[in-house]
């Protein structure tokens, strides 16, 4: 297990992801991505509520939980914000009016961060060859995508590519699909968006303990960046603001209890497990492991950690795995206390932080997400 001094792995190695590894052939470090990061923005809707608030309204909703309600003040989260004003939420909702909601405050988020995203790296939507649009709250056919098409001058012969189904580990896993395109079309610019709007998922007759755990650590927002091949980036345009060095990712078996969603007849059901902490803490150390030993990387390689944080229990967990102090994830931290967990955009909203902060160096991005997955993203800032 690879360690640091004052910084190491210290879960125990998963023995079914050792054996797999054992009878694995050792694999040269792949290729440098050498893509660029040109811009990156971020956007949550109007409507912003205090966690005091909100947990005065979840014991309004789900009264046979109301002796619950001291979760709320302990998951590191002071505000959130959501897509439809408080009230909304209240009542019960069918598919037809949430998907309604998702596709309209989706898209004008959307159209949010691609204008600015695009702006911010000194580009018009017509100079935009391939759009790659995430989501995990919410069904639109047309795509979001092709919707967003219809609301921004982009060119007709754009590039689409849709993704659904990474809940909160598509801000990273979106990245770094976004990354590969853009490594693979030298030249081209790619538009990297990801929306989710997870009040829309609430629904106020489940009173189960998962929905109102949920309902204490979500929100919504929306990020967007721009990527280019570094080689192409030409000297007229600004420098990037990062590169994307290297991406990988792992995935656990018979892990689908942990976290996603159950179709019901009037939306998504939440599945959320306290089993993520104790997968996180019996398996993440291999798993990190074998992406940095990948890349031919240690843990003292980097300069900070730019982690998701999907709750105050998952960011204790993380530090405790990687033996980070609290000033680590000072950019985590303050990202949960200001917007909640926003699934996918909230790794990007930590990244974003961390550029405005001027951090400089060699930066860890991880996510987590249904399947069980993690993902990580080399960043050089």
């Amino acid at each position: 297990m690879l360690t640091r001094p004052g910084l190491r792995l210290r879960s125990q190695p998963d023995p079914v992801a050792t054996a797999v590894e054992a009878d694995t052939p050792d694999r040269a470090r792949w290729a440098p991505l050498d893509v660029g990061i040109a811009s990156i923005a971020t956007a949550v809707p109007e409507h912003r509520m205090s966690q005091e608030e909100v947990t005065k309204r979840a014991q309004l909703i789900f009264p046979r939980l109301a002796a619950r309600g001291a979760l709320y003040a302990n998951t590191g989260i002071e505000t959130r914000y959501s897509c439809e004003p408080a009230d909304w939420y209240h009542q019960q909702r069918s598919w037809e009016e949430r998907t309604a909601a998702f596709s309209k405050h989706a898209v004008d988020l959307l159209v949010d961060v691609a204008r600015k995203a695009t702006e911010r790296a000194g580009l018009k939507l017509h100079d935009i060859d391939a759009l790659v649009v995430n989501t995990i709250t919410g069904i639109a056919v047309p795509s979001l995508d092709a919707l967003l098409m219809n609301r921004l001058d982009f060119r007709e012969d754009v590039e689409r590519l849709p993704i659904f189904g990474f809940g909160c580990g598509g801000g990273v896993a979106g990245l770094s699909r976004a990354a590969q395109l853009a490594r693979a079309r030298p030249g081209t610019n790619v538009l990297f968006l990801t929306v989710d709007l997870c009040s829309l998922c609430l629904r106020a007759q489940d009173d189960s303990v998962a929905m109102f755990v949920a309902t204490a650590l979500f929100g919504d927002g929306a990020a967007g960046v721009v990527l280019r091949h570094l080689p192409r980036f030409g000297n007229e345009a600004p420098p990037p603001l990062a590169s994307v060095v290297a991406t990988g990712e792992h995935f656990w078996r018979a892990t689908e209890h942990v976290m996603g969603w159950e179709v019901k007849d009037d939306g998504f059901g939440v599945v959320l497990s306290p089993d993520l902490t104790i997968l996180l803490r019996e398996r993440l150390a291999t798993a990190l492991d074998g992406f940095l030993v990948r890349e031919q990387l240690t843990l003292q390689d980097f300069d900070g950690f730019l982690f998701h944080p999907g709750g105050r229990k998952v960011l204790e967990c993380l530090a405790e795995i990687v033996d980070l102090r609290a000033e680590d994830l000072a950019h985590s931290w303050a990202v949960l206390k200001d917007y909640g967990n926003m699934s996918s955009a909230t790794a990007l909203f930590v990244l974003e932080r961390a550029l405005a902060s001027g951090a400089k160096g060699r930066h860890l991005l991880g996510a987590f997400g249904p399947g069980f997955s993690a993902y990580f993203a080399v960043l050089d800032l």
